[in-house]
């Protein structure tokens, strides 16, 4: 696991300007440094040594020294590859996955991203043509960000793993985007491909781009295609069975230790079930309801494996917050990135790598909002045409008791699913905001044209699709990338693998999410492995009692100072978000996460605009 920072502006000091830039992601690599620098480009990689530590320092050439690389994350296809290309004539000097890499591109060609297994985001320079060649894995795993310049009719590109080393780099100009604030305070995540720093574009989970004589072309390689079988339940298990385990074995290849997050949820103790580890690391709160170390515990010492666990209190919470937000470089509201922070840095201390549970409910189907309550399936039972009636009025209510209910019971789920996350409504978002970040792109606008590619699936696949689409990449993978490189381990998720996801793709839906649980058919799988309880148990997520702070004294007033600021008068009325605040800490109503959510990015914003970075 590593990190890269390139540029292809031309700057006079260039190889100071790459420098900072590298010194400013030394946490994703902090084992050793490579550099190349030409009139046209400039790269540099920080490297995390996983794989031929002695070898494979980055950048890396092919024979002639014609293309070189930069990359970061793990191929786990690499040897049968690197196999064929063996074969091919192709001469290896290390025995790295990243070397791979650029002998594939000399040999496939664009192409040879569609023969990658792995996780992944990549730059290769052809040094003869001058162009540039960049891909991130199928899933999103691992980051990639660009920004162009123009400046004396000269075009340029910046690209990196982390947006925060574009800040070094002098043609880079730091403004915050406007669009991106309203659809975050719903979605609680930066939604849009284009980032909270104005012109900072993401590059999409399953493309490439190509960058020639300063035209920039981004084309899609690979998508999620769900077709059911009909097939068996047993068959299904087998299938389960048998790709989880292969993935994990594959996801197993390291030369330094390795150990393996655990909670109380079938997820990551069915991956700890098949990897076996010597430490799995687990982390928790003193409230009861927000700790599942205890049953982490239990499971590794039915296993026969150490757990390591720690206690987190709301002090340290609270003293990393602007830490963590600076490490995720985007505001990012979800409150599980905080325990993560705190397990990645535990874990640090006994091993370099971790798998993790990660993606198991967006491909199997595990999320409750995929199945309908006991409520839900009661009220559906009345004729459609009156819970459309009933729905289009309650859609114009404020929030009163069973308004979701009738909203979600006459409503397509085009209408009412937007992913994992719902924070603030649109018009509440509306509400609280100033004028010029108002006018943004709308939810509709964004989930329709992801909806728009499942419109035949049912409703479950549809949830799936667009969690897998939005919510996996701009939430779950982005702090499991930033919350573990923050303390320069490497996370791996063997359920986000392509061979996994082909299996996901078929299993049909009533194995799925059916009348006895969600994320059915893998949780039969999992008794194979596990206790029944184990794989039977509900998912709580991360649990972090954010509400029970914010009804203590000392955080509510930290909060109302970062509230009444005067540069939260730049984005909010202050007047209408201090009145959440109070509501929620007199016991009014619980606006925790509607507080949260302004909060952080109120951290993230004192941190990169107003504070020294």
């Amino acid at each position: 696991m590593c990190g890269f920072v390139g540029f292809s502006d031309h700057i006079s000091n260039k190889d100071k300007v790459l420098d900072d830039m590298m010194n400013s992601i030394i946490h994703r690599g902090p084992n050793q440094k490579g550099t190349f620098i030409d009139e046209d480009v400039a790269l540099g990689f920080r490297r995390l040594s996983i794989i031929d530590v002695n070898n494979g320092l980055q950048p890396l050439y092919n024979e002639d020294e014609s293309l070189v690389l930069v990359f970061n994350g793990e191929i786990y296809n690499y040897k049968e590859i690197r196999e064929e290309l063996i074969e091919k004539g192709h001469i290896f000097k290390t025995h790295t996955d990243s070397e791979v890499l650029v002998h594939s591109f000399e040999e496939f060609g664009e192409d040879m991203v569609k023969r990658l297994r792995g996780m992944f985001a990549f730059v290769i320079y052809d040094r003869k043509t001058h162009n540039i060649f960049a891909a991130r894995d199928h899933f999103g795993i691992k980051p990639f960000y660009y920004y162009q310049v123009e400046e004396n009719g000269q075009k340029g590109l910046l690209f990196g793993s982390e947006i925060k080393s574009f800040l070094k780099h002098p043609s880079f100009k730091k403004e915050v985007n406007k669009d991106a604030l309203k659809p975050y305070l719903t979605f609680q995540y930066s939604v849009l491909e284009e980032t909270f720093f104005k012109g900072v574009f993401k590059l999409n989970p399953g493309h490439y781009l190509t960058y020639k004589n300063g035209n920039l072309e981004i084309k899609k390689y690979w998508d999620i295609e769900f077709n059911q079988k009909d097939i068996s339940l047993e068959q299904s298990i087998k299938e389960i069975t048998e790709v989880v385990e292969e993935s994990v074995e594959a996801h197993r290849d390291s030369e330094v230790p390795l150990g393996a997050f655990l909670s109380g949820g079938v997820d990551s103790s069915y991956i700890v079930s098949c990897l076996m580890p010597e430490k799995t690391f687990s982390v928790g709160f003193k409230q009861e309801k927000f700790n599942e170390s205890d049953l982490a515990k239990d499971l590794s010492d039915m296993l026969g494996i150490q757990n390591i666990q720690k206690i987190i209190t709301s002090e340290e919470c609270f003293d990393k917050l602007s830490t963590i937000q600076y490490f995720m470089d985007e505001p990012q509201s979800n409150p599980s990135s905080v325990p993560l922070y705190f397990l990645a840095e535990l874990a640090r201390e006994h091993v370099t790598v971790v798998l993790s549970g990660e993606g198991a409910d967006e491909i199997f189907g595990g999320y409750e909002w995929y199945d309908d309550d006991a409520r839900l399936k009661k009220y559906k039972k009345l004729p459609y045409f009156i819970r459309k009636s009933a729905a289009s009025v309650a859609k114009k209510l404020p929030h009163f008791k069973g308004r979701t209910t009738i909203i979600r019971g006459g409503s397509p789920v085009e209408d009412y699913f937007i992913g994992e996350a719902l924070v603030f409504e649109e018009d509440e978002a509306k509400d609280v905001l100033k004028a010029p970040y108002i006018k943004a792109p709308s939810i509709k606008e964004i989930t329709k044209p992801i909806y728009d590619k499942v419109k035949n699936q049912d409703d479950v696949t549809k949830k799936q699709y667009i969690d897998l689409k939005l919510w996996l990449p701009g939430d779950i993978l982005l702090k499991a990338d930033r919350m573990s490189m923050a303390h320069s381990i490497e996370l791996r998720v063997p359920f986000l693998d392509k061979k996994v996801m082909k299996v996901g793709e078929s299993v049909p839906t009533k194995y799925k999410v059916n009348d006895e649980n969600t994320k059915f058919a893998l949780r039969e799988a999992a008794k194979r492995k596990l206790p029944e309880a184990w794989a039977k148990r509900q998912k709580k997520g991360f649990p972090v009692p954010i509400r029970f702070w914010f009804k203590e004294e000392r955080y509510y007033n930290i909060v109302k100072e970062s509230f009444t600021s005067d540069y939260a008068k730049e984005f909010f009325d202050t007047t209408k978000i201090v009145d959440l605040l109070d509501d929620h800490y007199n016991g009014k109503t619980n606006n925790a996460r509607k507080i949260y959510t302004i909060y952080v990015f109120l951290v993230w914003y004192k941190r990169f605009f107003i504070d020294e970075n």
